[in-house]
């Protein structure tokens, strides 16, 4: 959502933003693809609560900006089957500067499935990406020696 301008909106507590998504197959822990039920695992719901604070705040930031996951506290409360909607929930808890705090929720069609919290961080590609080089180039330097 922006602004008439056209300048973002800025991200304040409160901002609560859902999705639902139905669970596949590939979403399973595959060592346990054999069983006769297979259900979610725990890191595809951490990736479905990662990619719904993404798409929560992304209209929210400037141009170049995007958002980092730094914490992960979410508890896997009970199992739900291949073929059982869940329902993803991320409410923005806490703004400090740029840095991001969410409360989770993750319900199929009968339970919680999940809760706990999430904190996510804003990052300018342009200023990240020097930093990333200098660490490939350090990385590579002391491999080679």
């Amino acid at each position: 959502m922006t602004a008439t301008s056209g300048a973002p909106t800025p991200l304040s507590a409160g901002l609560n933003y859902s999705r639902s998504v139905t669970v596949t197959d590939e979403m399973t822990p595959a060592h346990l693809r054999s069983e006769p039920i297979r259900v979610l695992s725990t890191p595809d719901m951490i990736r479905l609560v990662e990619q719904t604070a993404i798409e929560a705040v992304q209209p929210h930031l400037a141009p170049g900006q995007s958002s980092v996951g730094t914490r992960v506290d979410i508890s896997h409360l009970a199992a739900t089957p291949v073929g059982m909607t869940l329902t993803i929930t991320v409410e923005l808890e806490e703004v400090d500067r740029r840095r991001l705090a969410f409360r989770v929720e993750v319900r199929d069609e009968l339970d919680e499935v999940g809760k706990g919290r999430h904190e996510r961080f804003i990052v300018d590609g342009a200023q990240r990406m020097p930093r990333l080089q200098d660490k490939m180039n350090r990385w590579k330097a002391a491999k080679g020696a």
